[in-house]
């Protein structure tokens, strides 16, 4: 009887010690309820047989009212263009044309592999479901490996896998599905910034399964290099996040 104790906890012990993320955790530590952020991310599409083309963008993200405001800076042909997202509703501002086009999270940022959804605070928590669960090593990493299914039609990509890293709930890898389960994207994100109590990626490289082209004989993909600098969680003033404002910033 005396053992009975011993053999139980060296069955449960694994168990107890290990404690999978929730998604609610994953979300917080890139998330700024609490301020506003802003950053200035540079974009580099490497297209297949075509070469690389280079957006650099100011970000503008005040995630407690769901708004963001992208501007362009670069190349100079784009300068001056704008996304403005006030909760649901999207819009891009033409300069040239001085109109604005209503726009989607599913449509592609400046014909990249990133969608304009990569953008806002994450929100894998109201978005997804957990179905399946997996301890996976990836690289130098030891990771919980999460299956996740939409909760709402409104989302990009109705199936996703990630990568989680222990101890620090930061997202490492993903893959984006189709409801078909064909894979449309993976994205790498091996390195942090800490800005304030949260993270920012440091770079993501974002490869597009379903674009590519045959070079000497062989199939290469389009991918996405996003690489954020100068964080910041600074106040910006309310009228930043306007149209108002983004029809003035040329």
């Amino acid at each position: 009887m005396k053992r009975l104790p011993s053999t139980l906890a060296l069955v449960f012990l694994p168990i107890l010690a290990f404690t999978e993320p929730t998604l609610a955790q994953i979300d917080a530590q890139v998330s700024f309820l609490d301020s506003d952020f802003s950053a200035e991310y540079t974009i580099v599409k490497d297209s297949p047989g075509e070469g690389q083309s280079v957006t650099v963008a100011a970000m503008f993200r005040r995630d407690k009212d769901n708004r963001y405001l992208i501007l362009i800076l670069q190349p100079d042909a784009d300068k001056g263009k704008g996304y403005l997202k006030v909760d649901n509703s999207l819009w891009l501002w033409d300069p040239v044309a001085r109109r604005y086009t209503v726009t989607s999270a599913r449509d592609r940022f400046q014909n990249s592999s990133a969608r304009n959804s990569d953008f806002t605070r994450s929100s894998m928590a109201t978005d997804y479901r957990i179905t399946s669960t997996s301890q996976v090593k990836l690289g130098k990493f030891e990771t919980t490996v999460l299956e996740l299914e939409a909760t709402l039609d409104t989302v990009v990509f109705p199936l996703r896998k990630i990568w989680v890293s222990a101890g620090d709930n930061l997202v490492r890898k993903m893959e984006d599905y189709s409801l078909s389960k064909q894979l449309l994207r993976t994205t790498a994100i091996p390195s942090y910034q800490k800005v304030g109590q949260r993270w920012v990626p440091v770079s993501m490289l974002i490869v597009d399964e379903l674009r590519g082209k045959n070079v000497n004989g062989q199939l290469v993909k389009e991918k996405t290099q996003v690489t954020i600098s100068k964080p910041s969680l600074g106040k910006q003033p309310d009228l930043l996040f306007t149209q108002a404002y983004l029809e003035k910033a040329r």
